[in-house]
């Protein structure tokens, strides 16, 4: 979040609030507002008897001269927002164990029996991802304990969708040749579709009307909405984003960040077993 939009009207409006509450309160324990006692008591000696704009008035003062406050609250929301989301996917990737990392509908790269897993919601026509594409090839040829599961997330409009279906419908056909289907529409030039999707497929020798009459597979749309719903749960709003161990890494943060999670969820399994 930006740290600037405190400063507008109504960032401000709230700061002033909760700093005017605090000083009428005269709460004991709130530094700010034993500031603003300390400020007004020579040109207010009779606090009690201020009235609401005169109050803030000395609460707007004190923020001109210590604008650096309204960034400090801003972090610490920040970070007290940041805690609450962290214990909340917990709970979620404690609770979908199976959704998240076992799911029959999603496809699977490096080792599909390694000891550690990390999971990425992407889109096909995610330039990010595109990008992270390189890390996730790294990884699994550098670390042959490593499980990736790519859980199809397209919410970058229409054409995303279908190139989604047809990998679906591929990935039922022929398993054992997603990740070269999936490493040639993800690292393809243009935008991902249905076109660019098909061709693919049918270069890796697909059946065409096989693969057609899949795509009609209701199942599809099943798929992505369970994995919509998860992705809420999760606080997940962006591609890509992983899924390592207990926690939920957000963006394309690169292969070192990502080696160091997947190292610390291979302590903690190795701890809890």
């Amino acid at each position: 979040m930006n740290k600037a939009i405190l400063f507008g009207t109504t960032g401000t409006a709230i700061a002033l609030a909760m700093l005017a509450f605090g000083f009428m309160a005269g709460r004991p324990e709130t530094a700010t507002a034993q500031t603003l006692a300390q400020a007004t008591s020579s040109t207010a000696p009779n606090a009690a008897n201020l009235d609401r704009a005169e109050i803030e008035t000395i609460v707007r003062d004190y923020l001109l001269k210590n604008p650096e406050v309204l960034l400090e609250a801003q972090q610490a929301l920040e970070d007290k927002q940041q805690e609450a989301q962290r214990v909340a996917s917990l709970d979620v990737i404690k609770g979908a164990q199976e959704d998240i990392f076992n799911s029959a509908h999603d496809g699977v790269v490096g080792n599909p029996n390694g000891k550690v897993t990390i999971v990425e919601f992407y889109d096909y026509n995610c330039g990010y991802c595109k990008r992270a594409q390189a890390d996730m090839q790294a990884l699994t040829e550098t670390d042959p304990d490593l499980r990736f599961v790519l859980k199809e997330f397209p919410i970058l409009g229409p054409d995303s969708q279908k190139a989604h279906v047809v990998s679906q419908a591929f990935l039922k056909l022929a398993p054992e040749k997603f990740e070269e289907f999936h490493n040639q529409l993800l690292g393809g030039q243009g935008r991902a579709g249905e076109d660019s999707a098909i061709k693919i497929a049918l270069a890796l020798g697909i059946d065409e009307a096989k693969l057609r009459e899949e795509m009609k597979n209701p199942a599809i749309m099943e798929n992505f909405s369970k994995t919509y719903d998860l992705a809420n749960k999760l606080a997940i709003t962006g591609t890509p984003s992983y899924v390592v161990g207990n926690e939920v890494v957000f963006g394309a943060l690169g292969k070192d960040v990502l080696a160091e999670k997947i190292k610390a969820a291979k302590t903690a399994s190795s701890a809890a077993n």
